[in-house]
């Protein structure tokens, strides 16, 4: 992809959580209001059983599966509410590990959007550690979005 500054992507990472669709709708609005791109992506655990390759293949399979199907829910969300068509990226490992490597690979990825829960335990693993711990040597902006603000209230934001 071209490293110009008409494409430039958000990057958000999803999965099934609530405080995922914030991030999404954030990142959407945003890249809607300043001519961008959203790409999601959705990372996949990665699988073990040597013993038993073909179970570990028909899991991998079906975890794919699971992985478009929410990517393109969300896609067909975002393009009900704007003109967006978002790129659409399954990968397995390690989420932070994954993230790290995508965002050096695509130079078009200029902020990375990530929703932060509203439990007692914190804002997430993924919060925090690539909006604390890594923040420094991430070479983008990461954005936290709180998993409590009201669609009104991202939309005042963005």
């Amino acid at each position: 992809m071209s490293d110009s500054l008409e494409a430039r992507q958000f990057l958000v990472v999803v999965d099934d959580t609530p405080e995922c669709r914030k991030a999404l709708r954030f990142a959407w609005r945003r890249a809607h209001r300043t001519g961008a791109g959203v790409t999601l992506l959705r990372v996949i655990d990665p699988l073990d059983f040597q013993h038993w390759l073909s179970v570990e293949e028909r899991m991998r399979e079906e975890a794919r599966e699971e992985a478009d199907e929410l990517l393109k829910k969300l896609a067909a969300e975002v393009q009900q509410q704007s003109t967006i068509l978002p790129e659409l990226v399954v990968r397995e490992g390690d989420v932070r590990e994954v993230v790290v490597k995508l965002i050096e690979e695509d130079k078009t990825i200029r902020i990375l959007v990530l929703g932060a829960g509203t439990g007692s335990e914190g804002p997430g693993p993924l919060v925090s550690q690539l909006a604390g711990k890594m923040s420094g040597a991430m070479r983008v902006p990461v954005t936290v979005v709180p998993g409590n603000l009201s669609d009104a209230q991202l939309d005042l934001l963005t």
